[in-house]
């Protein structure tokens, strides 16, 4: 089937280059280039999601702010330096 797409100079030079050194079309490298596209993004819709393990409980401890990292570590050193 015969269409028309639209690229850009810079990418069709690469394609041209691309075809030339590797003895194939530029049609070749095009129809190559989207079933692989095609095959990743296919892929990508069959993988299963993923499952996140939880703990119950309640939350973390009075005094502990989980956006201040620099607390968390000085906190995680007091708790392995009494252990």
């Amino acid at each position: 089937m015969r269409t028309t797409i639209r690229l850009n100079d810079q990418l069709l030079a690469e394609i041209k280059q691309l075809a030339a050194q590797s003895g194939q079309t530029l049609t070749a490298i095009i129809e190559e280039a989207l079933r692989q596209m095609l095959a990743r993004r296919k892929h990508l819709a069959e993988r299963s999601p993923v499952q996140l393990i939880t703990v119950s409980g309640h939350g973390p401890q009075p005094g502990v702010d989980l956006d201040d990292s620099a607390a968390l570590l000085d906190l995680m050193d007091s708790a392995d330096a009494s252990a």
